[in-house]
């Protein structure tokens, strides 16, 4: 286990197996105010729903045409069948899907849209993260990148969700354990919880599911699952869903503290024989300062949340971290008192708020990377998800790979302008939730 603070070990690998099929680009998703299909007759211009084709075309465009793509070898993705489809997913939930698409689409859940194309889409995001797991266990090669939409980690085995209608990264945990693999690592790290892929294995101890996102809690009926701390898994799986629900604004430091305080020991202590990484650009933004001052604020443990409590006189609106989910290492109040800058987000992914740049993405890449190479022999699968800002997100994407491939200086600048970031609150968030796990999780209780 490397020193926190230290670099991690790390090797060199000249190339990344990118898996595509231009087929997914007919997945049309519609216009309308944000997710909703809405036209309330008064605007002149309508909005391209956020998870739309262009977003997926750049990611495609920059890894043939970017610096990256010497390091690219290129693989033809094919459409799942039913049977594959049912490792994960239930009969009477691919019934309803079959059907809605026999009668011409329809609106599955909030913000899904199946439309016409949709379905054979969705086949082909599933079937190509098949092919690209399999690329891996067949030995052909140990990284490999899915680039797959419609995304899939909010859905669930009966239940589609966030976009998502197959679940493109449980489908092929489940084949690297049917496979003979004893043990899979998921690691997402896209702005909302990974709540399809953790519902899926819930109840198993044969794969380690951590998931770093915002705070947003449970969006109704179609996604109850609130994301905190204590969603730890049921019977045998207590203790293999690990959520680390960060605050808003965490930031690039924040993330990489995370990663190495709470990811790495859980990978460490469970030794899978293949990770997932699931990726999402959705956690990208620009942290735009308000003002330079700071005020004092007071941390205390409410019914289980960490709450700001804000003594310097201004509103909460502007504040960057209010509130995050916390449980506390005992009983006992919890308190702080910490100065936080004022400050105001100038969010740049439409669905996100945490203010990830391609350097947070590189070093995320670099650290997941080495746990592959230190405990799986290298073998290391990436899946796309979220990222909704068109140009940035294929920024992030280019860097990730980067990361990944350990390659020695950035290949691309980062084409906007941050701020410098305060991770004080975010370090200690992360702090409280490394307590609660050590005292709750058993593989990662002290001896």
């Amino acid at each position: 286990m490397s020193v926190p603070g230290q670099p991690f070990p790390t090797s060199s690998t000249g190339c990344i197996h990118v898996f595509w099929h231009e087929g997914m680009l007919r997945h049309d998703t519609g216009r309308g105010v944000f997710d909703t299909g809405i036209d309330p007759g008064f605007l002149e211009v309508l909005e391209k729903h956020p998870e739309n084709s262009d977003r997926v075309r750049n990611i495609v465009s920059i890894l043939k045409r970017g610096p990256i793509s010497p390091h690219v070898s290129w693989h033809t993705g094919r459409p799942a069948n039913i049977p594959e489809l049912l490792s994960f997913h239930s009969q009477g939930y691919i019934n309803t899907l079959v059907e809605a698409d026999k009668n011409g689409g329809k609106e599955i859940c909030g913000g899904t849209f199946l439309n016409p194309g949709s379905f054979d889409a969705a086949l082909l995001a599933a079937g190509t993260t098949l092919s690209a797991m399999k690329h891996i266990l067949d030995g052909h090669g140990k990284l490999a990148y899915a680039l797959v939409r419609p995304p899939g980690h909010h859905a669930q085995p009966t239940q589609a969700d966030g976009y998502c209608f197959f679940n493109n990264a449980g489908l092929a945990v489940q084949l690297a354990l049917d496979s003979g693999c004893r043990k899979v690592t998921v690691i997402d790290i896209d702005v909302h919880y990974g709540n399809g892929t953790a519902e899926g294995f819930y109840r198993s101890d044969k794969v380690l599911t951590v998931s770093l996102h915002m705070n947003h809690g449970s969006w109704g009926p179609s996604h109850p699952q609130t994301g905190t701390v204590d969603e730890l898994g049921e019977g045998e799986g207590f203790g293999y869903n690990l959520n680390i629900p960060l605050p808003n604004g965490t930031g690039d430091k924040g993330y990489e503290y995370a990663m190495r305080e709470l990811v790495a020991p859980a990978v460490q202590k469970f030794e899978p024989d293949v990770i997932v990484l699931v990726i999402g650009q959705d956690s990208s933004a620009e942290l735009k300062m308000y003002e330079s001052g700071t005020k004092s604020g007071l941390l205390r443990d409410k019914n289980g949340m960490l709450n700001f409590t804000n003594t310097g006189g201004i509103t909460r609106d502007y504040l960057c971290f209010s509130s995050t989910p916390f449980l506390p290492p005992s009983p006992s109040d919890y308190t702080h008192n910490l100065s936080l800058p004022i400050c105001k987000q100038n969010v740049f992914d439409p669905n996100g708020r945490q203010c990830l740049t391609m350097d947070g993405y590189r070093e995320i890449g670099r650290i997941v990377r080495s746990l592959a190479d230190r405990h799986c022999g290298g073998c290391l699968l990436i899946v796309q998800e979220g990222g909704y800002q068109v140009t940035y997100s294929a920024y992030c994407v280019h860097a990730t790979l980067e990361g990944v491939l350990n390659l020695p200086l950035p290949l691309l600048s980062d084409p906007i302008a941050y701020y410098p970031e305060d991770e004080a609150f975010a370090v200690k968030v992360i702090e409280s939730i490394k307590q609660y796990q050590r005292n709750t999780v058993p593989i990662l209780k002290e001896d």
